[in-house]
């Protein structure tokens, strides 16, 4: 494949901007021409992004929500088209859930649903957080949030935990300044930016209050329930399954104790904790295996290898310092490749 020679100088630039970034806060030109270089996604239809939401495991409110806004942008358009007035609405949402509930994965979806509609060009998402927009220098937060702004032109721009933006009235908190530059580059970009903000139910809340053109600009809430136990059950069955793994019956078992006796509320990651937990049984099986007495790792059928134990699940657990109550069940017996 021939080298395409803009990279070279992308990646030249990506350099200069760095440490022009370092000293002064300024735009970093090499970021800016990598994302311009980047091939774009293909393009996926409405109905092959709907199909997609609709097999995410849980979330029903959410998708229902997803669809009424669909719904109404394309009937917007439609009337559009049709020469009949459309009603100004903000595309700009909040998302509300504790962590792990899916937030960022449907608003990528929905950055795609929104190229896939023809309301924005690109449909590429760009997830921040309050160190990505806030400077430490007078003068440095509004050059920040404005780099960021212009790599998500086109696209959704995707805060997460923005009440940080907002943390009370320290003196040299630079959040409020982001939250203004914020403010006006989503009118100056009303027809290239659509904006969602994210984070726990509460704060979220209160950082809407906090500037009186945060409320009239995010209009439309949708909220992230937590999952329920049986469907973050589920969602550890498919993620071993993406890595060719399975759960036995009594890790299924153990893993439906520990999740249904783990602690609901803010501090609760969800389908984050199931992810964590996941990896933590993968190393417990890995030292299992290599501790097989009489045996070499050559020697074990491979369904062994992709199998994972309830005494697995439960080291996994307790290094997260979580166990269910009982006690832990048989893990089973090893099988040798014959």
């Amino acid at each position: 494949m021939a080298r395409n020679p803009l990279e070279d100088v992308a990646r030249g630039l990506r350099v200069l901007g760095e440490r022009i970034s370092a000293t002064t806060g300024g735009p970093d030109p090499g970021e800016w021409l990598s994302d311009q270089l980047r091939r774009p996604e293909p393009v996926r239809t409405l109905p092959e992004l709907q199909a997609e939401l609709d097999s995410l495991i849980g979330l029903e409110t959410v998708k229902e929500q997803v669809r009424a806004l669909v719904a109404f942008l394309q009937v917007q358009a439609e009337r559009q088209r049709h020469g009949l007035p459309e009603v100004a609405t903000s595309q700009h949402l909040v998302f509300l859930g504790n962590p792990g509930t899916g937030k960022t994965t449907v608003a990528r979806l929905l950055a795609e649903m929104y190229r896939a509609m023809g309301l924005l060009r690109r449909g590429h998402l760009v997830e921040v957080d309050r160190a990505g927009l806030v400077g430490q220098y007078v003068g440095m937060t509004a050059i920040k949030t404005d780099r960021v702004i212009r790599r998500a032109l086109d696209g959704v721009l995707f805060i997460d935990e923005a009440y940080a933006l907002a943390v009370g009235d320290e003196r040299q908190d630079f959040g409020p300044e982001a939250i203004e530059t914020l403010l006006k580059r989503m009118e100056d970009y009303r027809h290239r930016l659509v904006v969602i903000v994210a984070g726990y139910p509460r704060l979220m809340h209160r950082f809407l209050q906090s500037n009186p053109g945060l409320r009239s600009r995010f209009s439309r809430e949708i909220s992230f329930p937590d999952y329920a136990t049986g469907e973050l059950v589920a969602i550890a069955e498919k993620l071993a399954g993406e890595y060719e793994y399975v759960l036995d019956d009594p890790a299924k078992e153990v893993l439906q104790r520990i999740l249904a006796g783990a602690g609901r509320g803010e501090g609760f990651g969800n389908a984050r904790f199931v992810r964590t937990l996941f990896e933590q049984a993968l190393n417990a099986q890995a030292l299992r295996l290599a501790r097989i007495e009489g045996a070499e790792l050559s020697e074990l059928e491979r369904s062994e290898l992709m199998t994972l134990r309830a005494a697995d699940v439960l080291a996994g657990a307790r290094a997260l310092g979580e166990e269910p109550a009982d006690d832990e069940p048989r893990s089973g017996l090893f099988r040798r490749r014959r």
